[in-house]
């Protein structure tokens, strides 16, 4: 049992991800000096520290890793179109998601809305971890390790639920709401029940749900970031926390599991070796289990840059000149450039009046500041030729108050065989629309933790006319692996908002990859229904429940397959189920 009484959760603590091999709490607890530490798997651990002992947050001080990176949110004919509807339509499949829980990891959900209740007005929902609860922790049974408990937020269980749903206050008794609504819709997609007063129905309207409201990133990360004061942003290893918790509330309740995260970064090097990812990576080891992520958003944003450099290996006389506008009122960014190990490049910069910063030189454990003599504008500039996680090269470039204007990032070769780089900026909402690469590269655009392996990532189409959404993240990974793995609506699709009133459950339209993977996810729940309850099938792992999704995804004859832009075909959960009898 930890010993930590601290408010984990609160502006005055500092979260750091540890990889670690440790084999008791008390080594974990020499070795990072703190008793304030959250335990993720057999892999990884969250400490958490004064955040007056950790400032300034650096590469350097800190390392590359072990700081929480920052995700954002990636937002009934789009089920006719997905095949499932055609599922209910056949008993004899009995598949609509019954003795599956779907997990979601988002901004939490209207717990009172019918489509998450039963006929007779019970929740669906057996546990809801409130992040932003303050309620100081809770025990969550299951075999772990270390028996860690969670520091910070609060369990609301499905007795919690029904005994405030039988109150006249529901929110005095669970105080849980979702203000954002973008967990509430995604919900709705996924496992919605059938509700003829709002004509719509989820994926799969009869599973359970499992629910994590994400708390907000703590102020000193947006800082260092510096994302804008109107953008949604939560860290990732309350993520990583979240699928913990899943994980555990499926064992709790021995029941398959379907993960469905609506939230990515174009943090990390696009090659799924990144923490969130390797966590979800984890889940591989356990029957039932599956996990499904959006592809993104960001095709069309230019936010991805190609890099080719031409000169010899070792010389420093060529560069390649990377073209960047950054639009008025912007008030910082961070570009992350990534090669593969053992390559390693160095950069220069030239601002928009004309002054040159020459090739700044590689040094290692050290961030090099540079400032302008005509304008206000800092550059922090790190460099990292190893990382604990990934054999892969990092130039971090934190640009602060960059006057708007024409910038030129000048790169150069140091240590070269390919001579191909990747550079991106943040996401959409983290950065200004006005600031993008002017020879942007619509390809290598899929979101941690879409790029990582084990999840099934799906990117979108608009289900009414056919089309490719135009800002679908696209493929492949940094390392060549094939994703997404294919497509589902996402355009325009109706679903659960979130009510100001109490009682009146009002129906809206959302765009994004998030909605797309909620279409996925509740069609892995209904092939996991088929399964488990009714015994027709043996159990499967997660890689047949993805190949079984491919070999009945809708392919156009036009199209060669797989390809980056649809993976494998659309989603076809009826062709999905024949495929699997034959």
């Amino acid at each position: 049992m930890s010993d930590c009484t601290a408010n984990v959760a609160g502006q005055d603590y500092a979260d750091f991800i540890y990889r670690h091999n440790a084999a008791s709490l008390d080594e974990l607890k020499a070795a990072l000096g703190t008793d304030c530490i959250s335990y993720v798997n057999e892999s990884y651990v969250i400490y958490h520290v004064p955040l007056r002992e950790s400032l300034p947050l650096s590469i350097p001080n800190h390392s590359y890793e072990s700081i929480p990176a920052l995700f954002g949110l990636m937002d009934t004919t789009s089920m006719e179109a997905s095949g499932i509807i055609s599922t209910f339509r056949q008993p004899a499949l009995g598949s609509n998601g019954e003795g599956v829980i779907v997990g979601l990891i988002d901004t939490g959900i209207d717990y009172q809305n019918p489509l998450f209740r039963n006929p007779d007005g019970t929740t669906r929902i057996l546990g809801l971890w409130d992040q932003t609860a303050e309620n100081g922790g809770f025990e969550l049974t299951g075999n772990r390790p270390f028996l860690f408990p969670f520091l910070y937020g609060k369990e609301y269980t499905a007795q919690d639920i029904n005994a405030a749903l039988e109150s006249d206050s529901p929110l005095d008794a669970v105080p849980a709401t979702d203000t954002n609504g973008h967990g509430t819709f995604l919900a709705g997609i996924a496992a919605g029940r059938y509700e003829p007063s709002m004509s719509f129905v989820g994926a799969a309207p009869l599973c359970s749900l499992g629910v994590v409201k994400l708390k907000p990133a703590k102020e000193y990360l947006r800082q260092y970031y510096m994302i804008p004061e109107d953008a949604d942003a939560y860290q990732s290893n309350d993520i990583m926390m979240a699928i913990t918790y899943l994980a555990l509330l499926a064992r709790r309740h021995r029941m398959p599991l379907v993960v469905c995260l609506g939230l990515g970064t174009n943090q990390g090097g696009h090659s799924g070796a990144a923490p969130v990812g390797e966590v979800m990576n984890s889940l591989r080891a356990y029957m039932g289990v599956a996990a499904v992520c959006p592809a993104g958003n960001e095709a069309g944003l230019r936010h991805h840059y190609l890099g080719q450099v031409s000169g010899p290996t070792g010389g420093y006389s060529d560069y390649d000149e990377v073209e960047l506008r950054v639009g008025e009122g912007e008030k910082g960014f961070a570009i992350e450039l990534w090669a593969n190990s053992p390559e390693i490049y160095t950069v220069g910069f030239v601002s928009p009046t004309g002054e040159a910063i020459q090739r700044i030189p590689l040094t290692l454990n050290n961030e090099t500041t540079i400032t302008f003599s005509l304008e206000p504008t800092t550059i922090s500039v790190s460099y990292a030729t190893t990382l604990g996680f990934q054999s892969s090269y990092l130039a971090s470039l934190r640009f602060i108050s960059p006057i708007p204007g024409i910038w030129r990032i000048r790169v150069y070769p140091t240590i070269t065989f390919s001579g191909m780089y990747h550079m991106w900026l943040p996401i959409e909402g983290f950065v200004s629309a006005d600031t993008y690469f002017l020879q942007a590269d619509p390809y290598t655009t899929i979101v941690t933790p879409g790029n990582s392996d084990f999840p099934i990532t799906v990117s979108t189409y608009n289900h009414m006319d056919g089309s490719l959404f135009i800002h679908s993240s696209r493929g492949y990974t940094r390392d060549g692996r094939i994703k997404p793995d294919l497509a589902a609506p996402g355009v325009d699709v109706y679903g659960p908002g979130i009510s100001s009133v109490p009682g009146v459950y009002p129906m809206v339209r959302m765009t994004g990859s998030s909605v797309a993977a909620a279409h996925v996810a509740g069609a892995v729940a209904n092939i996991y229904s088929k399964q488990y309850p009714t015994g027709s099938y043996p159990a499967i792992g997660s890689d047949l429940v993805k190949a079984t999704l491919i070999r009945g995804a809708n392919r156009n004859p036009n199209y060669v397959y797989p390809n980056r832009e649809w993976g494998y075909g659309t989603l076809d959960l009826y062709d999905s189920f024949i495929s699997l009898r034959d």
